[in-house]
């Protein structure tokens, strides 16, 4: 008999995937009876729903609960086992017939054998036969009943879990959806189910759905509810179809025992199957002293006949719920009104009723103690307290607490938990957030205290007394992270209100919001330096930096720098000294609102200095056209070609790497003079010449002061001042009339490089060039002494003699050959030519108020005029004025004379 039993279940193993998917399709989901139980120990009774296990002497009462027409009649049987090994004696099967109904309502009555391990209830339609056929069934293989009962409560306790986590979910779907988020997580740990994540990710309309899928593979592995209904028998045949319940290929992955079991069930049970009968799992759910039956198998009351089979909880010792504090350091608040202790580890307290009567146990001042009812809520992830009755006073600041409680007819002693009453704190603000609350963001701060479990509300009040509540957690016994909305708020001081439960006042915290601060990224000082660069990020926040006792603060912005540094010049020059080339350390740099950051500092190499020697100018034969003897001595045409010598300070020799870096004054302009280009020739280790041709290096449109720097290995030292690039017009020709009081036509090409004209050093009376002249000719005064004077528009600080001879215009026929122009005297108005001896006493007036320009010579900006006509005479109408203005041409105006004096006419080597 066994042979063939073990054949035939080996045989039912190989069609594991059909039968996987039939009772996939086929979930518990008809009702079936529904059985009344009651047990009685030590004259104490408990309904079924509260019992989590039998013991030897347990009385227990049943009743079949059928409907008034129930026309089919079951017997019922109740059977005790004692093992795989053992079959079961003939007086420990007990049974009824429901249809009688006297008996029926009185019920079966039976005790708990001494041995006995496991309880079956069969409920059999009547037949010949029917109690016999069952005993025998059951004597003659008890090993397969008894994984059967130990399969159905492992799905029965299974199941409660499910239906609780299910229950508690359309709940909250009905009342809040957007609760779902928080609520699931907590669900989830109390109950030991598994959830989808992203489902949280999903609208709240979406997420109970989401979360509803795939509900028998959702029950995690729970250690206790399998120790309630450890397996008693052993060998190939049941450790192979244990491992054969929880393989992928199951579909249900490796994590559902509730899975395992029914299809434990549906294997073993079918091995039973005979002519008269066929038995078919039921599963038990309890409501109080009622177990509701589900089948997930229609019965059938032809041949073979379904029997129902149902099991009773195990008969063992008690084994009380392993719960213990999700936070073994947490401390809660006494004076809070709706108090949870987090517990995890015992879903089943969660899912049964198991554990009832719980209280927590408090410890008085006096020394007595006080119990508070608990009350299992797996929605809030723990044990609420059901009545705050409780009185602070009773209490000293820190209050021991114990769980207490029954489970089953058995007491049990759960975890303790720390307790504290409302009382003053000092909170604290983290030393590193003290100085890093930055506005234009949400941004969090760390707050400590002697305890944290109290906070109720926090408020956030900036300058102008608004408020904001701010969202905090704790995340320890004395600590409390709070997220402060900064997103609109001002720099300046801010106040934090922390108020606890059951206090009257809140407790204040002084803050300070800053703007955001910059990055700093490096401090570098070269040794011998008097000034260093910071780099980052928000610069101008800056107001000093120390390093090593030598204090800097900003300077000038210069156009060297990038817009990520400054310059950090030392206060006291002398003491940047002490500061040795390959030091490093850290900075301290002071923001202009109070602030200290650090930044990485070093003192690298002295930067590479040159000594300029001296220099000289060559000419191109283009310049010498110009006809203006330049008289600056740092004055250098664009199109000559400069020389100039330099002597290596630091280091004392030239390596072959240097390079002179030339660059205009906004270094607009750049070239590099190298060996390796030819700009640079070196006469000795220690002298080099270095060659720049501004027309190749900067093309047409530089001009102004030149610098140069010495560059060596990517250490540029300073700028020194070169020369002054001027470009220079070409004059070509000066045509004068006879009558002094007429003014010269002066050709040329750029002429918009002339800035003015005059007749003497000092500039009175002279002619001013407007911007963007586009002619070819300039009226100008009549030459004193044969002289004209000019400035150049790229350098007009200095004072240049005009080189060309003035050519005479012959008079026109019929007028007066006028009186020569007197010479000029310096600081003395000159006198129009031909006025009279008493004019001449008179004050003299300004050329410009005297003097107006030719009507016959106006300025053009399309080619040179032809020569004047005899109307030009010596008309002086105000229309003749009028016309050289409105073309364009410059107009006599006093000038100051200029400060600077009369150098020497050409650029001379400094040598």
């Amino acid at each position: 008999m066994a042979i063939r039993w073990s054949r035939a279940f080996l045989v039912s193993l190989v069609c594991l995937a059909a039968v996987t998917a039939a009772w996939a399709a086929a979930p518990f989901d008809l009702s079936g009876p529904t059985l009344e139980v009651k047990v009685t120990r030590g004259g104490k009774t408990l309904p079924i729903s509260e019992v989590p296990n039998l013991q030897a002497g347990d009385r227990v009462w049943i009743r079949a609960d059928l409907p008034e027409g129930q026309s089919a009649r079951y017997l019922m049987v109740a059977a005790f086992l004692r093992g795989s090994t053992n079959p079961p004696p003939a007086k420990w099967f007990f049974r009824q017939q429901t249809w009688d109904r006297d008996a029926n309502k009185k019920g079966l009555s039976v005790t708990v054998p001494d041995g006995a391990q496991q309880v079956l209830i069969f409920l059999a339609p009547e037949t010949s036969g029917d109690y016999r056929t069952l005993v025998n069934a059951v004597r003659g293989q008890p090993g397969a009943f008894v994984r059967s009962s130990q399969d159905l409560n492992q799905a029965m306790l299974d199941r409660t879990r499910l239906d609780a986590y299910l229950a508690a979910i359309r709940s909250l779907n009905q009342s809040d959806p957007a609760k779902l988020a928080q609520a699931t997580p907590l669900l989830a740990r109390s109950l030991g189910m598994k959830i989808d994540p992203n489902c949280l990710q999903k609208m709240p309309e979406l997420q109970a759905a989401c979360l509803t899928q795939g509900q028998d593979t959702m029950i995690l592995s729970d250690g206790h509810s399998e120790s309630i209904v450890q397996a008693v028998t052993s060998g190939p045949e049941g450790d192979l179809a244990m491992q054969l319940s929880s393989t992928p290929q199951a579909d249900y992955g490796f994590y559902s025992p509730y899975v395992g079991s029914v299809m434990d069930i549906a294997r073993i049970l079918d091995g039973f199957r005979t002519a008269q009968y066929q038995y078919i799992p039921a599963l038990a759910v309890q409501q109080g002293d009622q177990l509701a039956l589900m089948l997930n198998t229609p019965p059938s009351f032809h041949n073979p006949k379904s029997v129902l089979v149902t099991a009773l909880p195990a008969v063992e010792a008690s084994q009380p719920p392993p719960l213990h504090p999700v936070d073994a350091q947490q401390n809660y608040c006494a004076e809070k009104d709706s108090l949870v202790l987090a517990v995890d580890g015992a879903p089943l307290v969660f899912s049964t009723g198991y554990a009832h009567g719980l209280n927590l146990r408090l410890r008085t001042k006096s020394g007595k103690y006080l119990d508070v009812p608990l009350r299992p809520d797996a929605e809030r992830g723990g044990l609420v307290l059901e009545a705050k009755d409780v009185s602070a006073t009773d209490f000293g600041p820190r209050i021991d607490a114990s769980l207490e409680g029954d489970w089953g007819f058995a007491r049990f002693d759960g975890p303790t938990f720390r307790l504290q009453n409302t009382h003053s704190q000092h909170w604290e603000l983290a030393p590193a957030d003290r100085e890093s609350l930055v506005v234009g963001k949400l941004d969090t701060i760390q707050l400590s205290a002697d305890d944290a479990s109290c906070v109720d509300t926090v408020l956030l009040k900036d300058s102008a007394g608004t408020e904001i509540k701010a969202a905090w957690k704790i995340t320890g016994p004395d600590q409390m992270q709070v997220s402060l909305p900064l997103q609109t708020a001002k720099p300046g001081p801010m106040l934090l209100e922390v108020k606890q439960y059951g206090a009257v006042t809140a407790q204040t915290l002084p803050l300070h919001a800053f703007a955001e601060a910059g990055h700093l990224t490096s401090f570098t000082l070269h040794a011998g330096d008097t000034q260093g660069v910071l780099k980052g990020s928000r610069l101008d926040e800056v107001a000093s930096l120390t390093l090593d006792g030598v204090n800097f603060i900003p300077g000038a912005s210069g156009s060297s720098l990038s817009s990520d540094e400054i310059a950090m010049v030392a206060k006291n020059p002398s003491s940047a000294a002490k500061l040795k080339q390959g030091e490093t350390g850290t900075a301290t740099v002071e923001l202009e609102d109070g602030r200290d950051l650090t930044v990485v500092a070093a003192v690298a190499a002295p930067r590479p200095s040159v000594e300029l020697i001296g220099k000289s100018v060559q000419d191109s034969a283009a310049g010498s056209n110009s006809n203006i003897e330049l008289a600056g001595q740092d004055e250098l045409p664009q199109d000559a070609v400069l020389t100039f010598s330099l002597r290596a300070q630091s280091p004392t020799r030239f390596g072959m790497n240097e390079q002179i870096e030339v660059a205009t004054q906004d270094e607009g302009f750049t070239t590099t003079l190298s060996l390796a280009n030819g700009g640079m020739t070196l006469e000795n280790g220690q002298v080099a010449l270095a060659t720049l041709d501004p027309a190749k290096a900067f093309g047409d449109s530089a001009f102004g002061p030149l610098k140069f720097r010495v560059v060596d290995s990517g250490s540029n030292g300073d700028w020194q001042a070169l020369a002054t690039l001027v470009r220079l017009p070409a004059l070509h020709d000066l045509k004068c009339p006879a009558a002094a009081s007429q003014q010269c036509r002066l050709s040329g090409s750029n002429l918009f490089l002339v800035d003015s004209v005059a007749t003497n050093p000092e500039f009175t009376g002279a002619v001013q060039v407007p911007d963007g002249f586009p002619g070819f000719v300039l009226p100008v005064p009549h030459p004193q002494g044969g002289q004209l004077y000019v400035k150049l528009r790229d350098d007009p600080s200095v004072v240049n003699q005009i080189t060309l001879a003035a050519r005479e215009l012959p008079v026109p026929p019929g007028q007066a050959t006028p009186s020569p122009r007197p010479p000029y005297v310096p600081g003395q108005a000159t006198p129009a030519p031909g006025a009279s001896q008493q004019n001449q006493k008179k004050p003299p007036k300004p050329a410009t108020s005297t003097e107006a320009p030719p009507s016959s010579a106006p300025a053009t900006g399309t080619s040179p005029p032809p020569p004047p006509s005899g109307a030009a005479g010596a008309s002086t109408s105000s229309g003749s004025s009028s016309n050289a203005s409105s073309s364009g041409a410059p107009k006599a105006q006093p000038s100051t004379p200029p400060q600077s004096t009369q150098n020497s006419t050409a650029l001379s080597p400094q040598i």
